[in-house]
């Protein structure tokens, strides 16, 4: 399947990410310090990134902006994750450079979906053809549990 990359400072949520992920098949690395999140990146070479944004050192909208900077990662689809949403924070999180986001506590189901669909485009890239990860991006505003 994908290499994930996930971001998460809460040993919990880390742990429910990654074992979810990984039994969906996929090769997942997964850092608890934002500071340690490029080196991952780089090493993991991730097809996605998951990323808190509540994080201490480095937040997830400033990692997300890192990310984007880099040609390498780019076009890598990017969810957000946060348990602390305000309003116009959709917008902010996406201008950083989100193609999906997601609100604790999650929805497994919704989690799942919102994978795979950000994944969807992969095997069309393998292939040769174009396609734009941020138009498979599931809304946020379909609500979570």
């Amino acid at each position: 399947m994908a290499r994930i990359l996930v971001v998460e400072d809460n040993a919990l949520n880390i742990k429910l990410f990654c074992d979810l992920l990984r039994a969906h098949g996929h090769d997942v690395s997964g850092v608890m310090d934002s500071r340690e999140a490029m080196d991952a990146a780089h090493a993991h070479d991730p097809e996605l990134v998951i990323t808190d944004i509540q994080l201490p050192h480095i937040d997830g909208i400033e990692l997300m902006r890192m990310l984007r900077a880099e040609e390498k990662f780019a076009a890598v689809p990017i969810m957000a994750v946060t348990a602390y949403a305000g309003e116009g924070d959709d917008k902010r999180i996406r201008a950083a450079g989100a193609n999906a986001y997601l609100e604790k506590p999650i929805s497994v189901m919704r989690f799942a979906e919102s994978v795979a669909a950000l994944l969807e485009p992969l095997p069309d890239k393998e292939k040769g053809a174009e396609t734009d990860p941020s138009s498979q991006a599931p809304n946020e505003a379909d609500g979570l549990t």
